[in-house]
């Protein structure tokens, strides 16, 4: 079986496409060659920056022959019929079979596929990948029609085996398929034949071309940790940086460089993030002082001075970007220093969303609702406010602009130059988080309440204007918002009444997106329902006020918000399904939960879930939920056949066995013991005492006939499958575990 090389020669493809460009590459001309009857054993893609190449071994050496039959029309058919037959089979009349069947004789083709060698498959394959490859950008060049990521200049496309090397003859816009590639552009200029991949892999390496990727990064690090370490430094490891820049060079020459003394007190994340994003620099710190103090830099040839000039030319590019990075950090200290709310009122220019306002006005929602979070979060609801007002003030700041992924931790140094507290200078950086499922949780008490202001007010926001995810779309990333609120209060085991302050924010929401009312008064108002405890019943109660308002269309808001805050619950309900499946909750005991009361309390909901799932485990807990799916399903019948409900309470003196009247025993008990432990909010115990019922349910089934002849005695039974169904409903709504 020979092996083939592929190797698509171009000028510098972009870091971040080419390991996808290689996985596309494989794909492609794997599935192309498999759908033509070519198999093959494995498949290797290898990237640099001017070259896709990928290995297969063990392919055919050609297709395998295909014999197919097809049973096609009745003889005697109408033309119309045995002509499209034909058109589909590829035959003619001729060529048909008649063959006698149960039901007469019919026409059958029999379609024979000839194999055809590796090679005319390979070169079909191959062009059609290179002709319609997924370039997220692409660009033509000269007279051509060719799209690539930048101009193609040479294929290489060879079948080997032990014989020795064919080309695959093909030919792509005047591009021909040939054995030759180049190696590194300055250090081994011209061409070379390969007549394998070991081969290939061989004479590229010899040419200064370290083929593989991961080869590249490996070499990367462990230079750059050899020379940070000979000078008693550490290099601040970024993985996504050394994909890259592993992208960026075929032959790495890792250099260690000095930062010029007056940049050295700039704030080391304005170092790292400046060398990063302008330089594909590596910052190298100090273990003692913490500070940057070096960076490590990646050239692509090996030059006669050891890469002194190159490191000379990239330190004096480097000193032109922070000197720039300097003139924001001090120009913003200043401000900072002096007035930082000169930058919260530049934030009245800058639009948030064009039906939400301004993120001055978002600021003044988030810092409402936080005083509003404050009691149940366990802070001080003026401190709250503040930390609030003052979490996203560097977003008006000059460093920010420039350096946007900054944003809340320049913030933190800008609070705290200001004269603020540290606490309230944390809030900036941590009110951000969780920003994604293995981000870390915030657990002040002072960030907890901003970051959980600051995203339920997100969520409310674009639910008062129906801008939801849809599907596989969420342009304002509002399911990482919603798991973000849900982690925040799963992790500091906050109780937390969602709803009322989904309604609280939705009002303050609406009100931004229809102006029903001035802002002032939308406050007073939204005081008045806070002063009420209850968000849904304050409504009615401040309704004669709103109404004596001037455009009093705030009214709509009424029936407006319960609906958006219900809606928005469910939302809130099926991410925490997410989150929780990972723990091996399943969702239909979420689903049994979430029917329950208190279900926007998420902390009080997730430990009903894992008790009962616990429960619901073991082999008790299983059987109840049959037992009690059976009474149920019982009584369900029994109460439509005879149109009244069975809910009286039985009576134990109508008790004819002793697995009867045990079962009135074991209800009571139970009873007693889930009503004590749901009180306490204990729901293990609560389920194991649900739990405990299995055994005299099954009894009771078992021994007695409900539905008996005897109507004083169904009714009674009946009955107590209602307190059945009662006691274990107080729990968990059982109706709504599957299977």
């Amino acid at each position: 079986m020979p092996d083939l090389l592929i190797e698509l020669f171009s000028e510098e493809i972009p870091a971040r496409m080419q390991a996808r460009a290689g996985e596309d590459l494989k794909k492609r001309i794997t599935s192309g060659l498999v759908e033509a009857g070519l198999t093959y054993s494995s498949a290797v893609v290898l990237t640099t920056p001017r070259r896709l190449a990928l290995a297969v071994e063990g392919v055919l050496a050609e297709s395998p022959t295909i014999r197919e039959e097809r049973k096609g029309p009745k003889v005697g058919a109408p033309d119309k019929a045995i002509e499209g037959f034909l058109r589909g089979a590829g035959l003619t009349r001729d060529q048909l079979e008649e063959r006698d069947t149960p039901k007469g004789a019919v026409y059958f083709a029999v379609i024979e596929k000839t194999g055809r060698p590796a090679a005319e498959i390979v070169a079909e394959v191959l062009e059609a990948t290179i002709r319609n490859f997924p370039w997220p950008k692409s660009m033509r060049w000269g007279n051509g029609g060719l799209r690539w990521v930048r101009p193609l200049h040479s294929i290489l496309c060879i079948l080997s085996d032990e014989s020795g090397a064919q080309v695959v003859p093909m030919m792509v816009e005047g591009i021909p398929a040939g054995d030759t590639t180049e190696g590194h552009r300055f250090m081994a200029p011209g061409r070379f034949s390969v007549n394998s991949f070991e081969d290939y892999a061989e004479k590229l390496k010899r040419s200064y071309v370290m083929l593989a990727p991961e080869e590249r990064a490996e070499h990367i690090w462990n230079d750059a940790q050899n020379l940070a370490f000979a000078a008693g430094l550490d290099v601040v490891e970024d993985k996504g940086l050394l994909a890259e820049v592993a992208g960026l060079v075929e032959w790495p020459v890792v250099l260690m460089g000095q930062i010029d003394a007056e940049f050295l007190d700039l704030p080391p994340e304005v170092l790292q993030t400046s060398m990063k994003e302008h330089q594909k620099f590596f910052s190298v710190r100090n273990p003692r002082t913490e500070r940057i103090e070096r960076f490590i830099t990646v050239a692509n040839r090996e030059t006669a001075d050891n890469g002194a000039t190159i490191l000379a030319g990239n330190q004096k590019v480097l000193s032109a970007r922070l000197a720039d990075a300097k003139f924001f950090w001090d120009n913003d200290l200043r401000v900072a220093e002096s007035d930082i709310t000169h930058w919260t009122r530049a934030l009245e220019n800058v639009t948030f969303h064009n039906k939400l306002g301004t993120q001055a006005q978002r600021i003044q929602r988030i810092a409402s609702l936080a005083r509003e979070l404050a009691p149940t979060t366990g802070v001080d609801a003026d401190l709250s406010e503040k930390a609030a007002r003052l979490a996203k003030a560097d977003l008006s700041s000059e460093m920010v602009y420039e350096f946007p992924e900054l944003q809340g931790l320049m913030g933190r140094y800008y609070i705290k130059a200001a004269g603020e507290d540290a606490s309230v200078a944390a809030v900036a950086q941590e009110h951000y988080s969780p920003l994604g499922p293995s981000d870390d949780v915030p657990t002040s008490a002072l960030s907890v309440t901003v970051a959980l202001a600051d995203k339920l007010d997100t969520l409310a926001g674009f639910w008062a204007i129906d801008e939801k995810p849809t599907g596989s779309k969420d342009p304002f990333a509002l399911r990482r918002a919603a798991l973000g609120v849900i982690r925040l209060v799963l992790s500091n085991d906050l109780r937390l009444p969602l709803d009322r302050f989904f309604d609280s924010q939705l009002v303050r929401a609406e009100s931004a997106a229809n102006n029903a009312l001035p802002r002032e008064n939308v406050e007073h108002l939204l005081d008045e329902i806070a002063d009420h405890g209850v968000f849904g019943a304050a409504f009615q109660a401040v309704k004669e006020k709103i109404g004596e308002i001037p455009n009093s269309d705030f009214l709509k808001l009424e029936k407006k918000v319960p609906d958006a805050s219900d809606d928005l619950l469910d939302f809130f309900h099926d991410r925490l399904k997410v989150f929780l499946r990972e723990e091996g909750i399943r969702h239909d005991i979420i689903d049994a939960c979430i029917a329950m009361d208190g279900n926007d309390d998420l902390t009080l909901l997730v430990k009903r879930a894992r008790a009962l799932n616990a429960v619901i485990e073991t082999e008790d807990g299983e059987n109840l939920v049959q037992g009690f799916k059976r009474a149920n399903n019982i009584l369900a019948q029994a109460e439509e056949k005879d149109g009244v409900e069975y809910s009286y309470g039985a009576d134990i003196k109508f008790a004819e066995t002793d697995s009867e009247k045990a079962l009135f025993d074991a209800l009571d008990t139970t009873k007693t013991n889930i009503d004590q432990a749901l009180k306490s909010e204990d729901f293990p115990a609560a389920m194991s005492a649900m739990a405990s019922l299995r055994a005299p349910v099954d009894a009771f089934f078992e021994d007695v006939q409900v539905n008996t002849d005897n109507d004083i005695l169904r009714r009674n039974r009946l009955n107590l499958l209602n307190q059945i169904r009662q006691v274990c409903s107080s729990v968990a709504d059982l109706t709504r575990i599957e299977g």
